[in-house]
């Protein structure tokens, strides 16, 4: 089954409101001549306060920006309550947001979010009309335990977790070794590969195979414009999850640029 590729970029904890701004119209310039058909779905993910400000740069002018999705980095599960520093569905929906990020290795490891509150954000999300962005990966440690598999297969059967086959063939899962997040290290791209085919084996297992062949899986860590042709080439990578390569437009456009070029080849 051909599944459009994504392209999304967490900007993570940088950025003032102005830059966030200047980046967006960066590679707005870029996508607003680019076939809508050929191209991936890009996505990006300011922070909060970036938020509103970026939507605002969006027109009905044919400039381009209706070509690029807002994602918010993170969401409560709750619509509302005393939750002190915290965002809801709603809030991210009415800052413009049609993408949320959930369970990123930093919220795991900073923030000690669990598996069930990544399950109830997802579901959340998905209520609200929203699509998850659901984060997995492994630590080194696991990795040289021999229990990269198994670690990940878990993460993803709590995350799906009472979602119906539908809700699962919306969403987006990105796995993250997390070993390789910031650190200048890829996985290699067959071994990212077959993390990426095993996790859709696990989706089938859940839910079904039809969710499991609609249902786009990125892969996220030290992505680059030249390590994203490779990754892409391969049989069920769809698209990508980038950190800091997605701080400048040149770098993001190229990456855009050479996921069209494997994309137009396949």
């Amino acid at each position: 089954m051909s599944r459009k590729p994504i392209i999304a970029g967490n900007w993570k904890m940088n950025l003032l409101q102005s830059d966030a701004k200047a980046l967006f119209e960066g590679i707005k310039s870029y996508v607003k001549d680019l076939s809508a058909q050929e191209l991936p779905t890009v996505v990006i993910a300011p922070t909060f306060t970036s938020l509103a400000a970026v939507n605002a740069e969006k027109c009905d002018c044919g400039c381009g920006c209706n070509k690029i999705n807002i994602a918010a980095q993170n969401c409560h599960w709750e619509k509302s309550g005393a939750y002190t520093g915290e965002i809801s569905v709603e809030m991210a929906e009415d800052a413009g947001c049609s993408y949320i990020i959930i369970g990123h290795s930093e919220r795991r490891q900073y923030f000690s979010e669990t598996d069930e509150m990544i399950n109830k954000k997802a579901k959340a999300i998905l209520a609200g009309g929203l699509i998850p962005i659901i984060c997995c990966g492994e630590t080194l440690e696991q990795r040289e335990a021999g229990v990269t598999d198994s670690h990940i297969a878990s993460q993803i059967k709590a995350a799906l977790e009472g979602l119906s086959n539908e809700e699962i063939s919306k969403s987006v899962i990105a796995y993250e070794p997390i070993w390789a997040i910031g650190t200048g290290k890829t996985c290699d791209s067959v071994e990212a590969n077959r993390v990426i085919a095993m996790i859709r084996g696990v989706v089938a297992e859940v839910s079904s195979s039809e969710a499991a062949d609609s249902i786009r899986i990125l892969y996220g860590g030290s992505v680059n414009p030249a390590s994203i042709s490779e990754q892409m080439s391969m049989s069920d990578i769809d698209g990508a999850l980038i950190g800091g390569a997605s701080l400048k437009a040149d770098s993001f456009n190229e990456i855009i640029a050479n996921t069209m070029k494997v994309a137009s080849l396949s």
